[in-house]
């Protein structure tokens, strides 16, 4: 709660409509903003709207629809600070428009400047090179600098959006229609399903799409259109055929996929109807896999059933991420999905000897501090600690199968809904009435309590000796460099890393990481070995081993440091980046 200044509480959000002209020359949004409100409670004449230093209100007013007072009444407003990341709009309503259960329309004209959710990306930053590109991205508080609204994941609303652009741009929105009138270059948008604020999204630029299944398409600007489709081939439409056996209906209609430019924040947000991905990740066909299939499960696990609070954001993630995993048992292995699960559980160990057992950010319930930015919150526990908890609810159930059954009841139930980690709780000891009976919520040492506010490592993490026959070689080959300074070379040869997956690459790196520095011969033979095949491979093998490389302070390969920032980093990051890698010598 202590994330939004808004009264959400004393009103009904029930539809809300976007009419925005893009200007790129000047990198500004304006026009209005359009809230359908039914006031739930009398007395209640003032409407508090999270908001954004950045946004300029120019003017706001109100009418209320078939009451014979059709002519909207100028309302007086007062902006107050919040929080670094936002302020509060306070709207005076008309006493004698607020009646509870009465439908009120709130009109706030306005112009966004240089907010945190409102990217404006000259051409020279696009990966055509060749026109401007804007987009938007609003997890987790950040929309409230896109537009005025309650800025909690607890409202859903649907929305309408008209978005007017110059010649030859094209916008996209997570909505699930949209129309486009070419003499008025205008875009007409539609979600038709409720959403919380930090899922609606726009990107507009030099976009192109082709179709890649029958509710799927990709866009990408021409020039990595063609690879995009490649990469992702009919997969889109496979892996949802097997999260619908899983978890039922897939409810949003379409599913279509974005790529955005190197300087989009994150690798990718599961905006409904419209995935954002960041395009580098096209070189790592795994981590492709892995991001997409991610971002599908939320089509499930957070955009139809939504954490109410940013405190407990791992009933998205932990859900998505268990999702996610099931999604890709069925189609690729347990021997792949332990793979990559290893990897990721490694990396979450990895951080917890860093920040030491007691550190609260390693509770799955965080507590917000006043103030704080729920974004600097969102970690690996949240993902990783959250899927532990989930496989555990799953192993206690007994029946992976009768679990996949729960989710999907569970979605049946809630779609369309936020909820708190209690309603998860109590309709899965509902639904498993012998382990209500059981008592397995107070189990000594698995409390569920204690899983939600206990500090430190997943008290469970499945057995994932289903991944072995992927997992042992690199083990044994990290045994064998760790061992010896100069292991045989035979012996070393008959590992084929040209042969191995990214993710066998990845653990074998990070776990070499983990015990850097090495030995001062020990980095000669692991670059005469390796560093040729690492240079052809993709950027999440080839930053692990430039740590190395620096971690270590190998002199003979910091050139192919220099290379690597000159071509994956902009010219005036170039400083910053070599400062982290150097800052990596005394960890």
């Amino acid at each position: 709660a202590a994330s939004r200044a808004s009264n959400f509480s004393c009103f009904q959000l029930q539809h809300f409509h976007l009419d925005l002209r893009l200007n790129f020359a000047v990198k500004e949004m304006s026009g209005w903003l359009v809230l359908d409100l039914i006031p739930i409670q009398m007395g209640n004449h003032i409407l508090v709207l999270d908001s954004h230093p950045s946004l300029l209100i120019h003017s706001i007013d109100c009418k209320v629809p078939r009451s014979g007072q059709e002519e909207p009444v100028s309302l007086t407003y007062r902006i107050d600070p919040f929080t670094d990341y936002g302020s509060s709009l306070n709207i005076s309503l008309p006493a004698a428009a607020v009646k509870p259960g009465r439908l009120i329309e709130i009109t706030i004209r306005y112009t966004t400047t240089d907010g945190p959710a409102i990217w404006w990306l000259d051409s020279e930053l696009t990966c055509g090179q060749s026109r401007p590109l804007v987009f938007t991205q609003g997890h987790s508080v950040c929309n409230r600098s896109f537009f005025p609204c309650f800025d909690t994941p607890a409202v859903k609303s649907t929305y309408t959006a008209t978005v007017r652009v110059p010649d030859g741009v094209t916008v996209l929105m997570s909505a699930s229609r949209s129309a486009y009138s070419k003499q008025d270059r205008v875009f007409q948008f539609s979600m038709e399903f409720p959403v919380p604020s930090y899922l609606v999204a726009l990107v507009a630029g030099e976009l192109q799409h082709v179709d890649v299944g029958p509710r799927s398409r990709v866009w990408a600007e021409p020039c990595l259109l063609s690879c995009a489709v490649k990469k992702l081939g009919g997969s889109v439409e496979h892996w949802l055929g097997v999260a619908e056996d899983l978890f039922g209906p897939y409810l949003w209609g379409r599913c279509d996929i974005v790529f955005l430019p190197p300087s989009f924040p994150i690798v990718a947000m599961e905006n409904p109807c419209l995935t954002f991905i960041i395009a580098s990740i096209l070189e790592s066909s795994e981590f492709l896999l892995i991001d997409v299939i991610h971002e599908i499960a939320h089509g499930w696990f957070g955009n139809t059933v939504t954490n109410a609070t940013w405190e407990e954001m791992w009933l998205s993630e932990g859900l998505a991420t268990y999702a996610q995993r099931r999604i890709t048992t069925e189609a690729y292995g347990e021997a792949f999905t332990c793979l990559e699960t290893v990897v990721r559980l490694d990396a979450l160990h990895r951080q917890l000897r860093l920040l030491g057992d007691n550190n609260p950010v390693s509770k799955l319930q965080v507590k917000f501090e006043p103030g704080v930015n729920p974004s600097s919150l969102m970690n690996l526990f949240t993902y990783e600690k959250g899927f532990c908890f989930v496989s555990y609810l799953s192993k206690l159930c007994g029946d992976i199968h009768r679990f996949d059954h729960f989710l999907r009841d569970y979605i049946s139930k809630f779609k369309f809904k936020s909820v708190v980690a209690q309603d998860l709780i109590d309709y899965f000891l509902g639904y498993f009435p012998e382990l209500q009976g059981a008592a397995v919520a107070q189990r000594e040492g698995l409390e569920f309590e204690r899983w939600l506010s206990g500090c430190g490592p997943p008290l469970y993490e499945p057995d994932l000796s289903g991944g072995d026959p992927l997992i042992q070689p690199v083990q044994d080959l990290c045994d064998l460099w760790r061992n010896i300074e100069c292991p045989d070379l035979q012996t070393v040869t008959s590992f084929d890393l040209s042969v191995w997956s990214t993710f066998q690459i990845v653990l074998f790196l990070d776990r070499m990481l983990d015990h850097s520095p090495l030995p001062h011969g020990v980095m000669a033979n692991l670059s005469s070995c390796y560093s040729t095949l690492f240079d052809g491979l993709n950027a999440e093998v080839q930053i692990r081993w430039l740590q190395m490389v620096v971690r270590n302070t190998f002199y003979p390969d910091l050139p192919r440091v220099q290379a690597f920032l000159h071509k994956h980093v902009r010219a005036r990051q170039h400083s910053l980046w070599l400062s982290y890698f150097f800052s990596l010598k005394i960890k």
